[in-house]
């Protein structure tokens, strides 16, 4: 008794580039204590997921502004099976039949209407479930002043925290599929970079951790005279080195810096950025859905760019300090879907840091594996 719809799946990318870098002395500690500015605004975000080869090029999935669940009744249960999920909600006042339900099942969405009397009420729509669901075996019936909603998950393996994808649910569940690997946050602003991080740290409880605070921290300077005596390429190099140092961290969110100064802009400083999942927060001067998907792909085909590396972009027309849950949220869903696309994924990124971060992400080589005897030394430094 459920109508279906299909829905265009996802599917990705991903390239490598290779950084040697200095050293730090063994006495510096990465853990001062940090502090972050108050910035942010999201209008729109476009996430890049991508792995394997950088030859394989695929859709870009486009989220805009927050997921919508829309009820007038708030009052459901949702449980999750190992293969289903259900889902119950309050009919409400009245005599209400079979013939008077319509749910409307797709892959990614759920939209459960009553009509009465000519009038129509939405019990649920929402554009966003937590994960696909296979909406043919949809399933719903009435049990006494409930109406009762089976779904069928694609992945049966996966735990749904709630009926929808939000931010709550999402930081709950994602940490599932994380298994500890840190996330790294690129970028032109190193502002965005550290507000996105502590958002991201506390839902996920993880450690928000700023290389410009570090680097301040052990040079005893600002970043600004930092630069004006030694200039960019230096502070570039310490901040691999910090880079380095934080390599093997779990459960943390690392902002780094943003601009001409920062390692993370810079391809052939990378080596010890695939450590952890890598997310560039890109500003963007587009307008609509269209022109920020074109404007990614754009971005995603400059192997010049250091930021083009990242395994997730997500798009951002614009900051107001209200809105840096949304853009943290936006991350947290394109890093759901990157991982579900090939679950491997964390447990590669544990091979890489245990066999040192040599810069062969993402086929990684074997033990003993030297980069200085690989024919492709072009984009590698010491």
């Amino acid at each position: 008794m459920a109508s279906s719809s299909s829905s265009v799946g996802l599917s990705f990318l991903t390239r490598n580039t290779i950084k040697v870098p200095l050293s730090i002395p063994k006495s510096f500690s990465p853990f001062p204590k940090l502090t972050f500015p108050t910035i942010s605004c999201f209008y729109s975000a476009t996430p890049r997921l991508d792995y394997n080869s950088f030859k394989k090029i695929n859709p870009i999935h486009y989220c805009s502004n927050l997921p919508t669940a829309s009820t007038n009744n708030t009052h459901y249960e949702f449980s999750d099976g190992s293969s289903e999920v259900e889902l119950r909600l309050e009919l409400g006042q009245g005599e209400i039949t079979p013939k008077d339900i319509h749910v409307d099942a797709n892959e990614s969405s759920l939209a459960v209407r009553i009509q009465q009397s000519g009038i129509v009420r939405a019990l649920m729509d929402t554009s966003t479930l937590y994960e696909k669901i296979k909406p043919a075996e949809t399933i719903w019936y009435i049990d006494e002043d409930q109406l009762v909603i089976s779904l069928k998950k694609q992945n049966s393996e996966l735990k749904w925290p709630d009926i929808v994808e939000s931010w709550e649910s999402l930081s709950a569940g994602i940490t599932q599929l994380l298994r500890g690997t840190s996330i790294y946050l690129v970028g032109e602003s190193t502002e965005i970079n550290q507000r996105i991080a502590r958002e991201l740290a506390v839902g996920l409880g993880y450690t928000p951790l700023s290389t410009e605070e570090l680097l301040e921290a052990y040079a005893k300077q600002s970043m600004e005279s930092w630069v004006n005596e030694e200039g960019s390429d230096a502070v570039a190099e310490a901040e691999n080195a910090i880079l380095e140092s934080l390599s093997s961290y779990a459960r943390a969110v690392i902002a780094t810096l943003g601009g001409e100064k920062g390692a993370a802009g810079r391809a052939n400083q990378w080596r010890h950025l695939f450590a952890g999942f890598t997310v560039w927060l890109s500003l963007s001067e587009a307008t609509d859905e269209e022109t920020a998907k074109e404007e990614a792909k754009r971005n995603m085909q400059d192997s010049g760019q250091g930021y083009s590396n990242a395994e997730v972009v997500v798009k951002l027309g614009g900051w107001d300090p209200n809105y840096s849950k949304a853009v943290a949220q936006a991350v947290l869903s394109a890093l759901k879907r990157l991982i579900l696309a090939d679950k491997d994924l964390p447990g590669k990124k544990s091979l890489y840091i245990r066999l040192g971060c040599r810069g062969d992400w993402p086929e990684i080589k074997p033990p003993g594996w030297d980069p200085s005897t690989s024919p492709d030394t072009s984009s590698m430094s010491s």
